[in-house]
């Protein structure tokens, strides 16, 4: 596990982009239930930055085309074809982080 990034640096409902090793991360803090989601940055569609995307309750849609994908998961709501990573996270002493 790789450490990310502060919990307290992630405002609730929001998304945050982090670079590590090279990797375009977001990181996401989900609020129902309360918590946090890393994903790759880049959108499959246009390479969009997710990270500035709206989150809706367990989705994120693209800034750039509002695709929306699931959080959960990572595919994509509108097509099974389309799919961003979604990384294994945990919590330790109010830091994410992620199995990279």
């Amino acid at each position: 596990m790789k450490r990310l990034i502060s919990c307290d640096k992630i405002p609730s409902g929001q998304a945050v982009f982090v670079e590590h090793d090279d990797r375009e991360l977001a990181i996401y803090h989900l609020t129902h239930p309360d918590r946090y989601v890393v994903s790759d940055n880049t959108c499959p569609h246009a390479n969009g930055n997710l990270s500035g995307g709206e989150i809706h309750g367990n989705t994120v849609s693209c800034p750039w085309h509002h695709w929306l994908f699931d959080l959960n998961t990572g595919l994509c709501v509108h097509s099974d074809k389309a799919q961003v990573r979604i990384y294994t996270s945990e919590i330790r002493d109010g830091v994410v982080f992620a199995d990279l």
